[in-house]
C-alpha cells in the first residue's frame, strides 16, 4: 500500500473507533483497539517504537518514540487531548525526518467529530 492508501485506513479506523467509543478514553486505549483493528487487517505495525537519533558521533538510542509504524511508510502519533498545538505537529515532522518516512498522522480522539482531531504531516512529499 502507498502512504495515502494507508492513511486512509487509518482515517476509517478512526471513524470505526471514534463512532462507538466517542472522547475521554486514555491514549493507550485507543492504540490497542487501533492495533487489534490492524491486526485484523493484516497490516504490518510496529508499536511504541524506540527511534534513535545520531548527531556525528554521538548516538542516542531514544530520540523519541513513535506510537505507531505502520509498514514503515507512516507514523501515527495517537492523542486524547483538549487540544492539539503546533508543537505536536512539528514533533512529527521531526520524527519523520529522522525516521526518512514521509507521511504523519496527528490524531486526537478528543473531540466531538473526528474528522477535526485528524492533521497529515508530510516531509517532502
Amino acid at each position: 500500500m502507498t502512504e495515502n492508501e494507508l492513511a486512509t485506513v487509518v482515517v476509517n479506523i478512526s471513524l470505526k473507533i471514534h463512532r462507538q467509543y466517542g472522547p475521554g478514553l486514555y491514549e493507550r486505549v485507543y492504540e490497542e483497539i487501533f492495533c487489534y483493528e490492524l491486526n485484523k487487517m493484516n497490516i504490518n505495525y510496529l508499536r511504541q517504537v524506540n527511534i534513535p537519533l545520531i548527531h556525528e558521533s554521538l548516538k542516542i538510542p531514544v530520540a523519541y518514540k513513535a506510537d505507531l509504524i505502520l509498514e514503515d511508510k507512516l507514523i501515527i502519533e495517537i492523542k486524547s487531548c483538549r487540544q492539539l498545538f503546533e508543537m505536536h505537529f512539528r514533533q512529527l515532522h521531526t520524527y519523520l525526518k529522522i525516521k526518512d518516512i514521509r507521511l504523519g498522522l496527528v490524531i486526537n480522539f478528543n473531540v466531538a467529530l473526528i474528522k477535526n482531531g485528524i492533521r497529515r504531516v508530510v516531509n517532502g512529499l
